[in-house]
């Protein structure tokens, strides 16, 4: 049996009605609920608005993270004097500012821009891990299309805290922490989004056959 992750993120949640149900089922499981930013897309799921946002980030007994999209997440890498969001509220800070990874100098941004409002940074990779345990890192290749990649790249014996991404689903997140295979003791998460929506919608019922498959 490999390692189980130690916790779970479920991103996309885009509903204020669901906060008591976030937190029943967060007494329960290692869980970490992703927010999507980005103020042109407020329009769509995925994405909510501010007012939607306060409420889930004000609820307490919650732990979130910010997955910042768009233009602020491309001031973040390259000029991060520039951003302006307001992040209270999260624990961990996502920059999805490029499909084509980080060079040093947007790695750099992205950790002193996190490093000044107290949140832990996290970039995505889409090979094998960095080596730069400065920030987190996740192994994302399908960028929230829900496509499994190829394979998964092992988890480094020291290091970065990673993550992995791509296609999990209720149906399949056990066979993917197989291929995983990570040794005990290690210690990594796994992420999803587009694997527990339904018609488009963040759907709890998919979560927590995720947390069943997972952790019993």
């Amino acid at each position: 049996m490999p390692q189980l992750p130690s916790f779970i993120a479920f991103t996309g949640v885009d509903l204020g009605t669901v906060i008591d149900d976030l937190k029943a089922l967060s007494a329960r499981y290692p869980i970490e609920w992703g927010i999507l930013v980005d103020a042109a897309q407020e329009i769509l799921p995925l994405f909510p608005d501010a007012a939607t946002r306060h409420a889930l980030l004000t609820a307490g007994g919650l732990r979130f993270a910010a997955h910042v999209c768009g233009d602020e997440a491309r001031r973040i890498a390259n000029a991060p004097e520039t951003a302006s969001l307001d992040l209270s509220g999260f624990s961990r800070l996502q920059v999805n500012h490029s499909f084509e990874g980080s060079n040093p100098a947007q790695v750099e941004n992205t950790v002193r821009f996190g490093r000044g409002r107290g949140l832990r940074a996290m970039l995505q990779c889409k090979g094998a891990f960095p080596a730069d345990a400065r920030l987190d890192w996740l192994f994302d290749t399908s960028f929230g299309r829900g496509a499994a990649p190829g394979r998964w790249p092992k988890l480094p014996d020291s290091g970065p805290f990673c993550g992995f991404s791509g296609g999990i689903n209720p149906g399949n997140v056990e066979d993917v922490l197989n291929a995983i295979d990570a040794d005990e003791g290690a210690l990594y998460w796994i992420d999803m989004e587009s694997g527990v929506r339904t018609d488009g919608w963040f759907d709890l019922n998919k979560c927590e056959a995720v947390c069943k498959a997972v952790f019993g």
